[in-house]
């Protein structure tokens, strides 16, 4: 049997902000965090499972709740508040919370825990982190859609990769409340771009209207799945 007789040992890293928008903008529905958690999972063990996400300082009630939401369906997760950022040439301010520099720290600080990496994420800049893990004997995969992941992190990954609407009818939200909007206003790390640029930014278009729910706000019961 693999692994020296026992199961394998799985570890799950969601990028929370780059799949806010692969589920708004590139999939037009949204998956439920725990039966998305389940279905990753199958028959191995999970070791950990990662939900990175910024928040607002101080934290909206909501994002808190989300939050909470997140733990009792199984996640660690992992927050960064939000820092405003003045672009001197068209004059605007954007908030924002770049998590990929923790969401790497946390595969290299945890590599012994697992056999298996399963990261949520278009961002092209995990490619060379994967290809070290590969390096180091771990397996990869990548979750995400066509369309919304970077070329070289697709190449990257080869026939490891896994599309979410091959998964939706065992992944797909039925309380038809949608899922927490990121709370970066401008979240750069979510659009898909020409030439192989990261899928996490979205175009100018993308971004949550003024009246948007802001991130955090949970289902109507952390229970809820």
């Amino acid at each position: 049997m693999p692994y020296g007789g026992r199961r394998k040992r799985v570890s799950i890293f969601v990028d929370g902000a780059n799949m806010f928008y692969t589920q708004k903008k590139g999939l037009g529905w949204f998956f439920d965090p725990a039966k998305l958690l389940r279905v990753l999972k199958a028959d191995d063990d999970l070791t950990d499972a990662y939900w990175f996400m910024g928040m607002k300082q101080p934290p909206d009630p909501r994002d808190e709740n989300f939050v909470r939401f997140l733990a009792y369906a199984g996640y660690v997760v992992r927050t960064k508040g939000l820092k405003t950022i003045y672009d001197s040439e068209t004059g605007e301010t954007t908030q924002k919370a770049n998590l990929d520099v923790e969401i790497v720290m946390d595969m290299f600080n945890t590599v012994d825990n697992f056999d298996k990496v399963i990261l949520l994420s278009g961002d092209g800049d995990f490619e060379r982190a994967l290809e070290l893990l590969r390096s180091r004997g771990k397996e990869i995969c990548v979750v995400s859609t066509q369309n919304w992941i970077a070329a070289e992190l697709r190449m990257a990954v080869g026939s490891h990769f896994l599309d979410l609407q091959d998964l939706r009818d065992k992944i797909e939200r039925t309380d038809r409340t949608p899922p927490p909007a990121p709370a970066e206003r401008a979240a750069a790390d979510a659009r898909p771009a020409p030439e192989a640029k990261p899928a996490s930014e979205p175009p100018s278009s993308a971004r949550p209207a003024p009246e948007d729910k802001p991130a955090g706000e949970p289902p109507s019961s952390p229970n809820a799945s």
